[in-house]
């Protein structure tokens, strides 16, 4: 975080402790939120808190205090996938701005108009999506919308991949993604595993682990987005 500030970031989006996608990271916990927040703040940088996971109704408690504490630590916006949670911050925190999270898999005007009757001030759209796509997108909404420039790009749409569940029982749409499109893979035929697996070796990666697109970015100013993000990955 600290680096990001010194480099310039007029905004720093970060996790908690819980109800972020990234929860096997090394991630904030509430009774350091004031202290990040005082910080970002006092560097005038906006903070964003993360809470883009599915949240089930026997755990709706504990969202409940970790909304108070972001509102009262005085986050400038939380980022959120759930729908329900979405809703629930408008009503419980009116004047804390929500942002839909690339996890919404927004990649059209009609999805960006639903969400906003929920309360979602602004959207972090698909990073799937082509220039020509967000050029289409942002002409069709005044919701303000935010593109990623720089990230790992993940094998499916965001918010949609199930290969974490399927293969581990490790949800990435409640924070347990395992990265398996970025483990080393062998293509094989089926009808002849033995023979192609003498000859098959060479490990593929199904996802891109970085995704800096430079030729993308120099066009980003013809599009009329509100903020662009770098991912640390």
């Amino acid at each position: 975080m600290r680096a990001a500030v010194a480099n310039g970031a007029d905004a720093v989006y970060f996790g908690l402790s819980k109800f972020n996608a990234r929860h096997r990271a090394t991630n904030f916990t509430l009774d350091e939120l004031h202290k990040v927040m005082d910080y970002l703040h006092g560097h005038n940088v906006r903070g964003y808190v993360t809470f883009d996971t599915l949240v089930f109704s026997d755990e709706l408690p504990e969202a409940l205090r970790f909304v108070r504490a972001v509102a009262g630590a005085g986050a400038d916006a939380v980022i959120v996938q759930d729908l329900g949670i979405a809703r629930l911050i408008g009503r419980m925190c009116p004047n804390r701005h929500v942002h839909g999270s690339t996890q919404m898999t927004l990649t059209e005007p009609l999805g960006i108009e639903f969400v906003k009757t929920l309360g979602v001030k602004r959207v972090i759209l698909a990073r799937e999506l082509s220039l020509a796509e967000i050029r289409w997108i942002t002409a069709q909404t005044d919701v303000p919308v935010e593109v990623f420039v720089h990230g790992a790009l993940c094998v499916a749409y965001s918010g949609q991949c199930l290969t974490s569940e399927s293969l581990g029982q490790r949800s990435a749409n409640r924070g347990q993604c395992a990265q398996a499109c970025r483990l080393p893979y062998e293509h094989m035929n089926w009808w002849s595993m033995v023979k192609l697996a003498t000859w098959a070796t060479r490990p593929t990666c199904s996802a891109r682990r970085t995704w800096p697109r430079t030729t993308w970015r120099a066009n980003l100013p013809t599009l009329a987005f509100a903020a662009s993000r770098s991912r640390g990955d």
